[in-house]
């Protein structure tokens, strides 16, 4: 076990969900200063998924012909480049084609960081090690709303602040060694229809908590603001909703070590249904802070879970070709999420945040109930 590669890795993946910390809400927030409705920021919102899409199709080919770790180090440099661009040239328009490079670039850092993390972890540290980067990676989104309610909105410096974690992140993996071997032809990104239907609820659990991430960093503080709260508040209900998001994760580790993952996947569907539920009976009470926490902890174990099962499963390009597929369901959770749920807020309903995500644990807990494709990986 490469104790050291392992930590660098983490810390590198670890270091992009802090920078999108800092500037997703920041450009949530300046688009609703300069006046625009929710469905043109869930726009904004979705554009980097496609950007997944795009990186989810050629990370493996480019590991293949470039190597691992240098193609995960341009790729943090080049979305330190486009967030430079962002804090200069300030524009809806440019933002949306700067995010589709942040999308692809950052993507591919995920699916390579993801996969050889996976790669390095023994067995029987797979759950409480997976766990582990799960939530570092939480808690660095964490961080990025609170260094943003620290600096402020009413400047650039959240986007400077993500430009010097992009950079400190290439610097991490200089030198390190252990990466999955990887042939550029058969770690690409085809047969995500196959992928989907031998593990729908793997599937469709990724995208929920795709869906989640990107409308409670991007519609969420927004959400806040239309209920009634500060701008402060606002920050600090998505800042719960990741600590939630955080505070389960070891123990979810730990517990998939030892019982029947289907379980704890159930569990987690029906404790995100009931909590999306309860948010706008209890939002104005003092009990939607437990709520937002309950919210973010069984959203965040979706993901967990799933990285868990796949690391199990697969080896060196076949691992990357899964967290390809991985990557590529996440940027449609990303894409079709914001986009729906900013028209529906806009159109039909204010709450419609807590409201879609009620909606997809449901059917996310009638594919567990279901249990097709969780037997044949969960190995317990």
């Amino acid at each position: 076990m490469r104790w050291g590669t392992y930590f660098a890795v983490c810390a590198a993946v670890i270091s992009i969900g802090l920078a999108l910390g800092v500037t997703m809400p920041l450009v949530s927030l300046r688009l609703e200063e300069w006046g625009y409705g929710s469905f043109a920021i869930g726009v904004m919102a979705a554009t980097p998924a496609v950007g997944v899409l795009l990186g989810a199709s050629i990370a493996g080919r480019l590991a293949g012909a470039l190597g691992t770790e240098r193609v995960m180090r341009l790729c943090l440099l080049v979305g330190a480049l486009a967030t430079i661009l962002m804090a200069l040239m300030q524009h809806y328009y440019l933002w949306l084609i700067l995010r589709l490079l942040l999308g692809v670039g950052l993507t591919v850092v995920f699916v390579l960081g993801e996969s050889w993390i996976n790669q390095l972890v023994p067995e029987h540290l797979r759950g409480r090690l997976v766990a582990l980067y799960g939530t570092g990676y939480a808690l660095s989104y964490l961080g990025g709303p609170l260094i943003l309610a620290a600096v402020g909105t009413d400047n650039d410096l959240g986007f400077w602040i993500g430009v010097a974690l992009l950079i400190a992140g290439s610097l991490w993996l200089l030198g390190r060694t252990g990466a999955p071997k990887v042939d550029a032809h058969s770690a690409s990104g085809r047969g995500l229809w196959q992928f989907c239907q031998g593990m729908p609820a793997i599937a469709w659990g990724v995208m929920l908590f795709a869906a989640f991430e990107a409308m409670v960093l991007t519609l969420m503080p927004v959400y806040g603001l239309r209920q009634g709260f500060t701008q402060d508040v606002a920050l600090l209900l998505v800042s719960v909703v990741v600590v939630g998001d955080a505070a389960l994760q070891l123990p979810i580790g730990w517990l998939a070590d030892r019982l029947s993952r289907q379980r704890l996947y159930l569990f987690c569907g029906l404790g995100l249904c009931v909590s999306s539920l309860a948010i706008p009976l209890l939002l104005h009470t003092v009990l939607i802070w437990p709520l937002l926490v309950l919210f973010g902890a069984t959203a965040g174990s979706l993901f967990t879970l799933a990285l868990i099962l796949i690391g199990e499963r697969y080896r060196d390009e076949q691992l990357v070709k899964a967290n390809a597929h991985i990557a590529q369901l996440w940027g449609l959770g990303c894409l079709v999420g914001p986009l729906l749920t900013g028209a529906v807020s806009q159109w039909v309903s204010g709450h419609a945040l807590p409201l879609m995500m009620a909606l997809g644990a449901a059917v996310f807990v009638v594919l567990v109930w279901r249990g097709k494709g969780l037997q044949a990986v969960q190995g317990t």
